[in-house]
């Protein structure tokens, strides 16, 4: 089965102010979709057609680079998609909320610390909240495509809140201003699917 590129769940303009239709517009339509062509282009004939994104994830160090690249590219964008929507933002809650406190002091501290993870990642890349093996939350980034739930990266766990800080997902609004890039888009951050993905690690 080749993978596909999955459909947004909101309209492209629902994420403005903050995210502008064209941003993202492109970002799915033609960064998306080329990872998506370019990963099915890369594994096919090979035994990784049969398996599941994660599980290419989990093993990367066995292929060739245009995977890691694609294959991250295709993981990272497809949940990028779902942690956002419009009217969203606010703080997180629940269990979710007590673990971001008892691992950061408080959900002010836990936003500077992923920000600063965002803000620092040279060049291009992703910054992450995972939950460890030992089932604890830590932040980190990782570069070009890569993500936590691949073998060779420093930073390992599984991915409950990713945020983009390529250029492209960026530009057009923010141009070179990451960091207000950064502030804005917690505006739009879905808590409640951030929670289902924590929810899930934990089991």
């Amino acid at each position: 089965m080749a993978f596909e590129l999955p459909s947004l769940p909101y309209a492209f303009n629902s994420l403005e102010p903050h995210i502008d239709a064209r941003t993202m517009e492109i970002h799915h339509g033609k960064h998306h979709q080329a990872y998506v062509t370019n990963l099915n282009n890369a594994i096919a004939g090979t035994d990784a057609e049969k398996l599941s994104i994660e599980d290419i994830c989990k093993n990367i160090s066995k292929y060739p680079m245009a995977v890691r690249n694609n294959g991250g590219g295709h993981y990272n964008h497809s949940l990028f998609w779902t942690i956002m929507k419009a009217g969203g933002g606010g703080n997180p809650s629940g269990p979710l909320a007590d673990a971001i406190n008892s691992a950061f002091g408080n959900i002010d501290e836990f936003k500077t610390k992923f920000a600063t993870a965002g803000a620092t990642r040279f060049g291009s890349g992703w910054a992450w909240l995972v939950v460890g093996a030992d089932k604890k939350l830590a932040i980190g980034s990782s570069p070009n495509q890569d993500n936590p739930l691949m073998d060779i990266s420093d930073l390992k766990g599984t991915p409950v809140l990713g945020l983009d800080v390529w250029e492209h997902a960026y530009y057009l609004n923010y141009q070179n201003r990451r960091p207000d890039y950064m502030n804005a888009w917690w505006n739009v951050v879905n808590w409640d699917e951030v929670a289902k993905r924590f929810t899930a690690a934990m089991k």
